[in-house]
């Protein structure tokens, strides 16, 4: 609800006489009325989002949408039986321990509790609060207000650490879960007993989880092995051989602590046998080891130690593996330089002689030198240090750079000669070179920016001034820079970076808040677009965060002006980003997806150029049907309507709307979808689409097929009934390989307990997080029933049982080839059954299965049927010419693959010869070889179809009918252009659309036929279409000779303006209303007057005798001259020459007026009719008499009125009362902007600043108003 305030000259009046009546202290007099400020007078509008505005500001009158906040609060309910509350003689409800135990529980957790007394004298309590507080405030409410019961469990010991979980999480977990406490006891405590204190109920299923645990821990073994660490390298053996041939051969996992970590215990895991012989395995190695080897120990400087380590300890395996003997080295952090060397006595002396020579063959030496000599010793290009590396390749030079130091690396010999021929050279340079240095203090926030980006900066200006540059690190925390090298170099650099230190102290720094999802889109590909914007601001630094760090802040600067500049300018563009980003999902059926992308992606690319969107489809390999659009909203939308255009084209696509009370939507959609989802799945995957929440719609619409729609709409209304009625809702846990066996082929399982029961069961979906949790919904009875029968199906999968049968061992590679396919398959559809084949060459036959009871009986029952199908396989083959298989395969092999899936049969196709496809060049007809030319059939023409007889026929026959043909079709040679099309468009459309190939003969060869290939079924309907598209092309050339008559006219050039009118108004209307072209004669032409008219005879007939009557209405007009005052002509005229126009309009003349600079300003020029001419001016006579009065008068008041400047006070405040007989002295302001300096007030009686309406008045200088518009 909003008031407006009218003022009118009475209120205005009255609130002046009031401002009067007030006093102003030290103001004005006591006689004067209070002058407002021009600010006061006349405040300005609020700017939206204004940058001063503050967050804690209230909302202004113009109004702020008030977001809403969503509470996020849960509330839980439990009970309390009389038995089991811990304090019962409170003699009044609410009073005594129980309260002061939930203020306290309330305190500490921050949930909200209520507690009420039921009839039993049981306790209900209603905890409300977040998640986290209400499951704390749970269960400190049942730990304190109820009585406690204790349980022990045992399990292994070894068990306990699954039971705590990584970091305690798994325990935190169970203990919220069942609201109990659970002790386990400490690793150094020899007690198994875990003791659980809680209610009953928590105790039951704290006990039920923790020995679930256990027994998953059972079937699997762990050793640990504590031996000495000394002979742990004899274990592994070199390069760890030995440990792997132990794993391969005993199957058990074997983890050797590396050498860095001080542990002594190996693991070993796996099954319980494979664990004890590997155990057996390693002690019998350890034992061996024990008794045969002996130690000696050898001093070696700790610098070469990495030398007889080698790369990734690589050279000790060596020695390992030649000598077989361990060395053990002491930690790098370690002082010590004693080696130790273990192994049998007669190889330790070989082990020796090896460790002095590695530890010999290489030296590390450092020379000194300044950092700033450092570039004159490498020498241009390279070229002295170059000298050196060449005569002595082994030897590795290397320069740090800032520090005074080289390296050299290599030989003995070789590292000595390289010193001595680098100190040669320092020697020689510092004699020839002349140095100097300086140290600036530079604040140490620039030192990054001084740097740039990977060094960019500070290396530019090392190789411009060839000076070395030394910038303090982070960690040193001072401000002193270095720079050493040739006197002016130092110079130019130190002024340099003075400048560049000057640059960055004047900048300022902007951070923008950019969603990250729009940075990749700012920066464009490969960085093309934030390229642009850098080159609009070269002076601004743009710095956008990496993508690791998902921060939103994106960085600017420079000065401040720029800055500001630019982060206007990306603001824009990030709000037309936001604008663009609207995403909208369309469900399309996947078998429709090929045809919305279209041939080489044309219907998709069209509708995304032409509605401006981003449309993305989901991959071949994806089960998704979602289509998702992006962009502007009404832009999706309309992209959205063209693709469900294209799907109802292509299919019966129906869509049905179902009106079902909003309150019931989010219960029929059921948790996370599963309900609805369950729904399209049984309906052949229709598509139900449930209005927005909020939207307060009731409709909710169902498309796909017909018949399943119909389906979709009984099952919805069905379950919404059933909702209202009477709900109920168990849930079921069973292992997700279980699903499949209990859904059964094809559904045939479930639907059997559907049948029986009536109850809605539905299976997770691939994206839940709960894979083993099964919802039934529907009657309590009916829900109870399923339940316990599916419960009665788990608990029989359970029982693993283990069987055999026997298969023949031809068969064997069918069913383990492929890496197991036919077993995996197996496994996933009977439950997770394990089924063994024995081993390649060991001539058995004998199969086991391992699983659930049903479902071995099952997989077996399945593997017998597979094995009679293989027994009563045949094989056929089909004779197809080599140059049609392709085709036959189809785009991806898709047809094939429809062949094999659809007749349970496999198809091999022959290896492609390329000769053979040369010789191919007998003559054909129609796809086939002509009579006089048999087709003889070769190698590589044989395709082979394996599999049942009866299915082997079914699929030859398929393939046979992929082959194409060819036929011709006769058309005009002169209508081949126009089938082609432009750019060959008509001719491409016509091959997507029907799905074949059309050859068009050469234009040079002048032939009336178009050869149509592909399948017979395709190549007929193209067939039809092409003479189709004929007869329209002969119908369209008919029209056009009839079009083609022409009539030539001659009309007086004077003439031919009037005929087109103002802007082609009239030969525009003459050519619509006859459907005629008419073409007027060019500039250049000889023959001025000729105007040719095409069209239909009639039509062009029609048209000359309207271009006649028209040049004789022309012939009778006459002009005449009037002579107006000037000074009245632009109120003639009109605004915008309105006034004129309405005026030639009625009188049906033409009113001419005269150019400015005109000799005669006065003539005005009148054309048409005599009798209208004459009307027209009198007219003009009668305004001219009527508008000078009025100018007159407005030319004698401005002669006696005073400009407003004279009355003094600058707002035209008046001198003197009104009583006075003066002017009045108008609204006064102070402070208004044209009192400013160098600014003065309008003067009203001028025409210039206050222009009569049509008037032209020269331009004048801008005033404090700002520009003028006229």
């Amino acid at each position: 609800m909003s008031s407006v305030a009218v003022l009118t000259p009475e209120s205005f009046a009255e609130h002046r006489s009031g401002l009067k009546d007030q006093e102003i202290a030290g103001c004005v007099p006591e006689d004067e009325a209070y002058i407002p400020t021009y600010l006061e007078a006349f405040p300005p509008l609020p700017e939206k989002g204004a940058p001063g505005e503050k967050a804690g500001e209230p909302p202004s009158a113009w109004g702020s949408k008030i977001r809403p906040i969503k509470a996020s609060v849960i509330t839980q309910v439990f009970h309390v039986p009389l038995e089991e509350r811990r304090y019962k003689d409170n003699s009044q409800f609410g009073e005594g321990e129980e309260a002061k135990v939930c203020l306290d529980i309330m305190q500490r957790t921050g949930a909200h509790i209520e507690l009420s007394l039921a009839k039993d004298q049981g306790l209900s309590i209603m905890v409300t609060g977040k998640v986290d507080s209400v499951m704390k405030a749970r269960k400190e409410i049942v730990a304190r207000l109820q009585t406690q019961a204790s349980a022990t469990v045992a399990i292994p010991k070894e068990h306990h650490r699954f039971v705590i979980g990584k970091n305690g999480e798994k325990l935190q977990e169970l203990e919220l879960k069942t609201a109990t406490k659970i002790a386990i006891p400490r690793p150094d405590d020899p007690s198994a007993n875990i003791r659980i204190t809680g209610t009953k109920e928590g105790i039951e299923k704290a006990r039920h989880e923790i020995l679930l645990i256990s027994a998953e821990q059972d079937k699997r073994a762990v050793e640990r092995l504590s031996l000495e660490k000394a002979f742990h390298p004899f274990i592994a053996g070199a390069h760890n051989r030995l440990v792997q041939e132990l794993s391969l051969e005993t199957g058990a996992r074997i983890s050797i602590p590396p050498s860095s970590l001080p542990k002594d215990e190996i693991v070993i895991t796996g099954e319980k046998e494979a664990v004890a012989l590997a155990v057996s395995r390693i002690r019998a190695i350890y034992e061996d080891k024990k008794r045969k080897t002996t130690t000696i120990s050898v001093e070696v400087k700790k610098s070469q130690h990495k030398y007889i380590i080698g790369p990734k300890g690589n050279t000790l395996q060596e020695i390992l593996e030649a000598t077989g003997v361990s060395v053990e080295m002491p930690p790098l952090d370690s002082s010590s330089e004693t080696i130790i060397l273990r192994g049998e006595p007669d190889k330790l002396g070989p082990a020796l002689t090896q460790v002095y020579a590695k530890a010999k063959s290489v030296m590390v030496v450092e020379v000194t030198a300044p950092a700033w000599l450092h570039r004159f010793i490498i020498g241009k290009k390279g070229q002295n240090i170059g000298r050196i590396t060449q005569q002595l390749p082994r030897v590795h030079i290397e320069f740090t750079d800032g520090e005074e130091r080289i390296s050299l690396e290599g030989p003995t010999e070789e590292v000595e000669q390289a010193q001595a021929q680098i100190q040669e050279i320092i020697k020689d340079l510092v004699s020839l070179v002349r140095m100097d240095y300086t140290e600036i203090n530079i604040d140490q926030r620039f030192h990054r920016h001084l740097i740039g980006k990977n060094g960019a900066n500070i290396n530019r200006i090392k190789e411009q001034y060839k000076v070395s540059v030394r910038i303090a690190q982070d960690s040193e925390r001072s401000g002193l820079v270095r720079i050493e090298g040739d006197p002016k170099g130092v110079q130019l650099a130190r002024r340099e970076l003075m400048e560049m230190v000057q640059r960055m102290e004047n900048e300022r720094t902007k951070d923008l808040i950019v969603e990250q999802k729009f940075h990749r889109t700012i920066i464009g590909q490969k960085g093309e677009k934030i390229k642009e914007v850098r080159d609009k601001f070269p002076e601004v630094i743009i710095n956008f965060p990496d993508p690791s760090q998902k921060s939103d802040i994106v960085q600017l600067r420079g000065p401040k002006n720029e800055v500001e500049k630019c982060a206007k300018f990306l603001q824009k563009i990030i709000a037309d980003l936001i604008e663009n980003s609207f995403s909208l999902s369309v469900p399309i059926f996947k078998q429709f997806h090929k045809n919305i992308i279209g041939k080489g992606g044309a219907n998709i690319k069209k509708i995304r150029e032409e509605t401006n969107t981003k449309i993305d489809l989901p991959t071949e390999n994806s089960n998704s049907e979602m289509i998702v659009i992006t962009g502007k909203k009404n832009n999706c939308e309309a992209a959205r309507d063209r693709i469900l255009a294209i799907q109802r084209e292509l299919a019966n696509i129906k869509e049905a709307e179902v009106t079902i009370p909003a309150k019931l939507h989010n219960s029929l959609i059921g948790s996370k979808g599963c309900l609805v989802r369950s729904i399209m799945e049984d309906c052949g995957g229709v598509h139900i689409h449930f209005p927005s929440e909020g939207s307060g719609s009731d409709k909710v619409t169902i498309r796909g097929p017909a018949g399943e729609v119909e389906k979709a709409k009984k099952q919805l209304l069905q379950l919404a009934e059933e909702k209202q009625v009477n709900n109920f809702t168990a849930e079921l846990q069973a292992k997700p390989e279980y699903h499949k066996f209990l859904i059964g082929r094809g559904g045939a399982n479930i639907r059997r307990v559907r049948d029986r029961t009536g109850a809605r069961i539905i299976f997770p979906s691939p994206d839940d997080t709960e894979q083993e949790l099964i919802t039934i919904v529907g009657k309590e009875e009916a829900v109870r029933q399923a339940q316990k029968e599916l419960e009665s199906l788990v608990k029989n999968l359970d029982d693993v049982v283990e069987d055999r049968m026997v298969v023949d061992v031809r068969h064997h590679r069918h069913f383990v080839c492929r890496r197991g396919q036919v077993l995996r398959e197996l496994a996933e559809e009977y439950g997770g059954v394990a089924v063994s084949f024995p081993r390649t060459g060991a001539n058995s036959q004998r199969v086991t299965l391992k699983g659930a009871k049903d479902c071995v009986e099952a997989a077996k029952k399945r593997i017998q049927e597979i094995i009679e199908d293989l027994e009563s396989q045949v094989t056929v083959e089909v004779a197809i010419p080599q140059r049609y298989h392709r085709a036959v395969m189809g785009p991806k092999g898709c047809r094939i693959q429809h062949i094999t899936r659809e007749h349970e049969v496999q198809i091999k196709f022959p290896e492609r010869d390329d000769s053979a496809a040369a010789q191919e060049v007998l003559p054909q007809e129609n796809g086939e070889v002509s009579p006089e030319a048999e087709f003889v059939p070769r190698k590589c023409d044989v395709i082979t179809i394996s599999g049942r007889a009866e299915k082997c026929e079914l699929a030859k026959a398929a393939l046979l009918a992929l082959v194409p043909i060819t036929e011709d079709v006769e058309v005009s040679y002169e209508l081949h252009r126009y089938i082609i099309g432009q750019k060959g468009i008509g001719i491409r459309k016509m091959m997507e659309d029907y799905e074949v190939n059309i050859w068009v003969p050469q234009p040079e060869k002048q032939l009336d036929v178009i050869k149509v290939t592909g399948l017979a079924a395709n190549v007929e309907r193209a067939k039809q279409g092409l003479l189709e598209r004929v007869k329209e092309l002969q119908a369209e050339q008919e029209d056009r000779a009839l079009r083609s008559f022409k009539v030539t006219m001659s009309v007086d050039p004077k003439f031919h303006p009037k005929i087109i009118g103002r802007k082609g108004a009239v030969i525009s209307q003459i050519r619509k209303d006859h459907d005629v072209s008419i073409q007027f004669p060019d500039k250049g032409d000889e023959q001025q007057d000729l105007i040719v008219i095409s069209g239909y005879e009639r039509n062009v007939e029609e048209a000359r005798q309207a271009i006649q009557q028209l040049v004789a209405e022309l012939q009778e007009m006459v002009s005449q001259d009037v002579h107006l005052d000037p000074r009245t002509h632009a109120r003639i005229i009109g605004a915008r020459g309105k006034a004129i126009r309405k005026l030639m309009e009625e009188f049906k003349v033409d009113i001419r007026f005269p150019q400015p600079g005109s000799d005669e300003p006065d003539k005005v020029t009148v054309t048409g009719l005599p009798e209208t001419v004459d009307n027209a001016i009198d007219h003009l006579l009668n305004l001219e008499e009527e508008y000078l009065l009025s100018v007159t008068e407005t030319e004698t008041l401005a002669a006696y009125m005073k400009p407003p400047s004279r009355y003094g006070g600058g707002g035209g405040a008046g001198a003197g009362d009104d009583s006075s007989g003066g002017p009045a002295k108008g609204f006064v302001v102070r402070d208004a902007p044209w009192n400013a300096a160098g600014n003065k007030a309008p003067d009203m009686s001028s025409a210039e600043d206050f222009p009569t309406f049509g008037t032209v008045v020269a331009p004048k200088q801008a005033s404090a108003w700002g520009p003028k518009k006229f």
